[in-house]
């Protein structure tokens, strides 16, 4: 798998993160160590979480299965901020949940801690003066936001900038149905020197063709908590961009999977996948071997591409 720098920073990850947001509710214990021994056996290093998954069960999980790993060959992504569906960035909640997310995950230090969100409620120096504690005090070695805007990504870097502290990243949806972060988000990104983490790199699995003839009973769509999450996704507009990909693997001999994923590789740091089963993880580190024909990916640019 290849190791792919974040933005200008020090900090390197592999292209594709393992994602926890199931763990700990969806995947059990012994299934999430076969996800992890498969894993990190593909040459992944880097794993995602987040104090609100399953309000800390994901990173007691992840606790559970790297105690007796070597720690430096981990990149452990944290998040902070939404807990039960509640939103609060305040200092003191920001650095309590730290402090429990390292507790839960035994270890002293994360490699990149995230604001999971925004949040209109608290001052953001407030927000960022939490981050630059969580930094100074060596318990996050590098720090970054979580689904920030444009203004708002270049308003936090700049308060940073202030104190010698960069904002290396923005974890964000990105995939070919989400373009709209190439207008700004993206960009500002850049021009900071930071890199982006894309969630959601299949678009909740609507990009590997499986909603074409209708929605499956175990998929994301069918219910549950992602249910108005990927309903937002389908419809008239997602047809034309699902076929391209569908067209794209059918002559690659490849799987439609393995194509978004791939696109979305090429354009970010790393991508995070939410796999449930080790025969899912298969079928995306396969995605690691496809080159994307130039001639393809315009198509695929061009069909994507937000409508103005």
């Amino acid at each position: 798998m290849r190791i792919q720098p974040v933005g200008d920073s020090g900090l390197r990850v592999s292209s594709l993160t393992l994602g926890t947001s199931s763990w700990g509710r969806d995947v059990d214990l012994e299934t999430a160590r076969d996800l992890l021994t498969d894993f990190r056996s593909a040459g992944g290093t880097t794993i995602d979480t987040a104090a609100g998954y399953a309000d800390g069960g994901a990173e007691r999980v992840i606790g559970a299965l790297i105690k007796d790993l070597d720690r430096d060959g981990l990149r452990l992504v944290g998040k902070a901020g939404i807990t039960g569906g509640s939103v609060d960035t305040s200092r003191g909640a920001l650095l309590g949940a730290l402090d429990a997310s390292l507790d839960r995950l035994g270890v002293d230090y994360l490699d990149l801690w995230l604001v999971h969100t925004w949040d209109s409620q608290v001052p953001l120096a407030e927000t960022m003066s939490a981050m630059e504690a969580a930094h100074r005090s060596g318990r996050a070695r590098y720090v970054g936001v979580s689904n920030y805007s444009g203004w708002q990504f270049t308003a936090a870097a700049s308060m940073l900038r202030e104190a010698r502290i960069p904002l290396v990243a923005n974890e964000i949806e990105y995939n070919l149905l989400t373009r709209s972060p190439d207008a700004e988000v993206i960009p500002a990104a850049q021009y900071a020197g930071a890199g982006i983490l894309a969630w959601a790199p299949l678009a909740g699995g609507i990009l590997t063709g499986k909603y074409r003839h209708g929605t499956p009973a175990d998929s994301r769509a069918a219910g549950g908590r992602h249910e108005r999450w990927a309903q937002r996704h389908l419809g008239q507009a997602a047809s034309p961009v699902v076929n391209a990909v569908v067209t794209a693997a059918d002559g690659l001999e490849v799987s439609p999977a393995e194509v978004a994923l791939a696109w979305t590789r090429d354009r970010v740091a790393s991508s995070i996948i939410g796999a449930r089963t080790t025969t899912q993880l298969a079928a995306l580190l396969r995605s690691e071997e496809l080159t994307i024909p130039d001639a393809v990916r315009d198509a695929l640019d061009e069909v994507s591409a937000p409508r103005v």
